[in-house]
């Protein structure tokens, strides 16, 4: 029997009359790819490494013509009708047409669920990242994350682009709201949610495949510059940017996203340190690589792929690349490249070994059509629930003057409200960017609860409660103004603010005629991010930051009428002006409102506290928390280190049943010690020793709860002896 050659590539196996091994799911998944990789012919190769977007192909059989390997839906770019039937229709058929090559490789299929299925009309839509990290709720996070994921596969798509593990820098990048918070241990505790997207087992009905994005120092551009440049030491580049990614590779994570932007002038896309080195290698990364949209064609400038910038970015570790649209050329390039010997053979098996062990581990082989079982549920009363959860979870009150009980809020279900502003009966506006489009859009775009709506529900008598969205028709006959204003939607590109931060003149004109009536004032700000606002708050009786909730507008009402009291607290400090920014905890500037800073309702419950048990002698036998215990132990590693200098992180975790209420870890360094910056803590010496003690929003830990601060210095790398406590 002789071989034959497909494609002009390698020649495949001669054919058997047992099925392959590579079909056999009772094999390891490593031996399955390895005996498929045998069988692949160059053309085959290249095919999946290469991503195409639905709308971009010329011919449908270009999927089994091309070998493609993946295909994605951009921001928009969905079916018509917009329907999960349609979805799940459009999947199966792309999976039909990849089945039918020689090998029968399936196509994993990418879509940004990055706040729910977001693409998909009558899905849920979840609050952005920034309001889920106002949450500090890991396990909320992770729940939504897997109601995301099931709402996914259930219009067969096995892949989403998310989460967005940035560390927002600079509250005037437009992708601000896409960041869980400012400072690394937030997104870091929010990696939960790639627990909830791929579940206990990739394989699993329900779970799909996470993507960490977008690697690495997005949200440290100078200036907040979409795509810019990150200026920062690798040092600081480390400790502020690398943490959640580190995070994300312990869980599991299944594929990176690389960042359009550059790191000191170099773009990310083409940077072998960065993605083979650090992610691939120091991290131990087993995934595979993805880049972002077009992202390799930025690699010299100018329009157009160029076989310079596919050598490129292949060679440093890009394992798929998202062409999407001139899928054609990009083959060719590579092709060329690889037969040209610029691209090694051995960096191609790699690349097809990252992709197909995750096709594998999805089941792809054995399953690759829609979970119809899934499909009916999209949307359902059970997630949107969780939506609203998540959503009142998410409101920071920041400001609550008045009334009778020293605030204006929570308000009387009884009472008579005049609402204003454009987000307030908005279901586009209150969603915010990449919803149902690329950059969203205002209006009735998606079914969902406004916030009016979900007010006009919360109150006991619905025509209490009017409306006029630019505040004509307020008298003093009302008990309280509600202004829900803020942002309309945008996405990255256009959502950079290089100007002005503040509230525009339709929504000043509204606020203005509100406050005029004389009735106290409730600002509701619908935004991505914090606004410049400070010269109006004097004329407001209360802020509320309902950032971007979503679908689900009744979660803002249930914390506003005093059905759940606010618990969210700033994932990012507050400017007290627009020239502040960038401005972050830490930095010395002073804000109008801190990291972490969040009020709540008074206890107004009509049962009074039951009168506390004598506590024994603090520090005896029956107090394991008292002074004399260990209240916390501190984790000291050396994560990095060059000539002359290193940089260090510690772990502070409470070891006692009871929440700590601030914390102190001590040691004395070997030798002369030069601290050059400092992350998360403060640190102080006492003689020889250095004490560092928590930065006030990370000082509270829950049992077993966390917290890490890092620093540079110069001296001797060597971990010290570490002691933990209360300050």
């Amino acid at each position: 029997m002789v071989a034959c050659t497909l494609n002009g590539g390698t020649p495949a196996a001669a054919s058997t009359d047992a099925p392959p091994a590579y079909e056999d799911p009772t094999l390891p998944v490593d031996d399955r790819v390895e005996d498929l990789l045998s069988r692949m012919t160059l053309d085959d190769k290249i095919g999946q490494m290469t991503q195409v977007d639905r709308g971009a192909l010329e011919n449908p059989s270009d999927l089994a013509t091309y070998r493609i390997g993946s295909v994605l839906s951009g921001g928009g770019s969905a079916p018509t009708p917009n329907t999960p039937q349609a979805w799940a229709e459009m999947y199966d058929s792309f999976q039909r047409t990849a089945l039918t090559t020689p090998l029968g490789i399936p196509v994993i299929y990418g879509v940004d669920a990055v706040h729910g299925h977001n693409n998909v009309r009558g899905a849920t839509i979840f609050p952005h990242n920034i309001g889920l990290g106002a949450t500090r709720d890991p396990d909320l996070v992770e729940r939504v994350g897997r109601a995301t994921a099931e709402e996914v596969a259930g219009t067969g798509i096995d892949w989403t682009f998310a989460p967005c593990l940035c560390v927002a820098r600079n509250d005037r990048w437009g992708r601000t709201y896409e960041s869980f918070g400012e400072v690394p241990e937030i997104p870091t505790a929010m990696t939960t949610i790639i627990d909830g997207l791929q579940g206990d087992a990739l394989d699993a009905p329900g779970s799909i495949l996470a993507t960490a994005k977008h690697y690495i120092g997005d949200g440290g551009t100078t200036g907040g510059d979409d795509q810019g440049n990150t200026e920062l030491s690798e040092a600081e580049l480390r400790a502020i940017h690398l943490p959640p990614f580190r995070a994300a590779v312990e869980r599991g994570v299944g594929s990176v996203m690389v960042s359009y932007s550059s790191w000191n002038g170099v773009k990310l896309h083409g940077h072998r340190h960065l993605i083979t080195d650090v992610l691939k290698g120091e991290l131990g990364f087993t995934g595979f690589v993805v880049s972002d949209w077009a992202g390799v064609d930025q690699l010299d400038g100018r329009e157009g792929f160029t076989a310079a910038e596919v050598r490129e970015a292949i060679n440093a570790g890009i394992d798929m690349v998202m062409v999407p649209h001139d899928y054609r050329r990009f083959v060719e390039l590579l092709r060329g490249e690889v037969r040209a010997g610029r691209v090694s053979m051995e960096r191609v098996d790699d690349a097809n070994r990252r992709i197909l062990t995750k096709k594998f581990e999805l089941g792809l082989f054995e399953n690759p059509y829609t979970d119809r079982s899934l499909t009916a549920g999209i949307g359902s009363d059970d997630y949107r629930r969780l939506a609203r959860e998540a959503v009142r979870k998410s409101q920071v009150l920041l400001k609550n003057d008045g009334g009778a009980d020293g605030g204006v809020l929570p308000l009387e279900k009884s009472a008579k409200v005049f609402v204003a502003g454009r987000n307030a009966d908005d279901i586009g506006n209150q969603s915010g960017g990449w919803t149902i489009t690329w950059q969203g859009a205002s209006g009735d775009i998606t079914p969902g609860t406004t916030i009016l709506e979900g007010m006009r529900a919360s109150a006991s008598d619905p025509s209490r409660v009017a409306y006029d969205r630019y505040g004509h028709g307020i008298d003093g006959s009302y008990d309280v103004a509600v202004a829900v204003v803020g942002e309309t939607p945008y996405a990255e590109m256009e959502g950079d603010r290089p100007g002005s931060m503040g509230l525009d003149q339709e929504d000043l004109n509204t606020l203005s005629r509100l406050r005029a009536s004389g009735v106290p004032v409730v600002v509701v700000l619908v935004s991505g991010r914090p606004l410049d606002v400070a010269g109006h708050l004097e004329d407001w009786d209360a802020l509320l930051a309902a950032w971007l909730p979503g679908t689900e507008g009744a979660g803002v009402a249930d914390v506003l009428y005093g059905d759940h009291a606010p618990t969210g607290r700033l994932p990012v400090t507050w400017m007290r002006s627009a020239g502040q920014q960038p401005i972050n905890d830490g930095d010395g500037k002073t804000p109008l409102f801190p990291l972490g800073h969040g009020l709540t309702y008074p206890d107004t419950g009509p049962d009074e506290p039951e009168e506390p048990e004598e506590p024994e002698e603090p520090g005896g036998p029956g107090d394991p928390d008292g002074p004399g215990a260990e209240r916390c132990t501190a984790d000291y590693r050396i994560v990095n280190q060059w000539p002359g200098g290193f940089q260090a992180e510690v772990t502070v975790r409470n070891t006692t049943s009871t929440t700590l209420e601030g914390w102190e870890v001590r040691w004395t360094p070997s030798g002369a010690l030069g601290i050059d910056s400092v992350w998360n803590a403060t640190l102080t010496r006492s003689g020889d020793t250095v004490i560092a003690t928590d930065s006030g929003w990370n000082g509270r830990l829950a049992p077993d709860g966390t917290a890490t601060f890092g620093f540079t210095a110069t001296g001797s790398p060597a971990v010290p002896g570490v002691s933990c406590g209360s300050p």
